[in-house]
């Protein structure tokens, strides 16, 4: 009886300290989660008038990062709701000092499990710090918008609109069996007993050597530049005659009168239409029974 009692109350000690090592990871963990969370957009919805919560159904994100090796590695992955956000959460051991540990970009997914085309730059999905909350939370955002066309990636609303037909079955008649192929054996290759002759060089001929030193070049001095010591005659500039002034007036100018302008008494002659000619007449419909 006191061995089962003993055997209870350390089974009740190693419950305890399980609880107590569990809760422990689980408040270090809460302590360096990390999360990332962005939004995708519909890049011509409004263009195609496709409604964007049906474009955004079975759409997924994955993070792809690139380790130190440079290997391409998935990460984690999250599911569009109906606005396009998205959250996707990461170990915690990748991120060190606030940082992620290695370059990660998101990438979406289509319906048909197939990755999305993107119609905005690489560096708009890239993975960048964003804040840090209560507890050591690490919240991850991106860099720009990640945004998509409905028409290259297919969402769950229209992906039964998408489905590739069933290959059409090839019958190919049995081929016969081939012969089997023989390979003649190469011939021996020769092998060359006798050395080859020594490669005699022969010496190139003597530099020549010249002895007699070159004649000194001998330079003429340069005539002395002419230096002119009298002076220039000085500039006379003759004086403008003067500007002549008329004292006499103009004479008046006289404008002579315009000739009277034509009245026409007389009126003018009625401008006359002829009469239009009258419309022929259409015959009744006939009763229809």
């Amino acid at each position: 009886m006191r061995m089962r009692i003993l055997a209870a109350a350390a089974a009740a000690a190693f419950c305890l300290q399980l609880l107590y090592l569990s809760s422990s990871c689980y408040g270090e963990a809460d302590k360096t989660a990390v999360e990332v969370v962005g939004f995708g957009e519909c890049a011509d919805c409004q263009k195609t008038n496709v409604d964007p919560s049906k474009a955004f159904q079975g759409l997924r994100v994955t993070i792809n990062c690139k380790t130190a090796s440079g290997e391409v590695k998935r990460r984690g992955a999250g599911a569009l709701d109906e606005m396009g956000k998205f959250t996707v959460a990461l170990r915690p051991e990748m991120v060190a000092g606030g940082k992620l540990m290695e370059d990660c970009y998101a990438q979406l997914v289509g319906a048909s499990a197939e990755p999305c085309p993107a119609a905005s730059s690489i560096e708009s999905s890239k993975v960048v710090f964003k804040s840090m909350g209560q507890g050591g939370k690490h919240t991850f955002g991106l860099a720009g918008k990640l945004m998509f066309s409905p028409s290259t990636c297919t969402s769950a609303f229209l992906w039964p609109y998408f489905k590739p037909l069933p290959p059409i079955p090839i019958y190919k008649k049995p081929c016969p069996p081939l012969p089997p192929i023989i390979y003649k054996p190469l011939p021996p290759i020769p092998i060359y007993k006798k050395p080859f002759p020594p490669i005699i060089y022969k010496p190139l001929p003597p530099i020549p050597i010249y002895k007699k030193p070159f004649p000194p070049i001998i330079y003429k001095p340069l005539p002395p530049i002419p230096i002119y010591k009298k002076p220039f005659p000085p500039i006379i500039y003759k004086p403008l005659p003067p500007i002549p002034i008329y004292t006499k007036p103009f004479p008046p100018i006289i404008y002579k009168p315009l000739p009277p302008f034509p009245i026409y008494k007389h009126p003018l002659p009625p401008i006359t239409k002829p009469p239009c000619p009258p419309l022929p007449k259409i015959p009744p419909f006939p009763s229809h029974p």
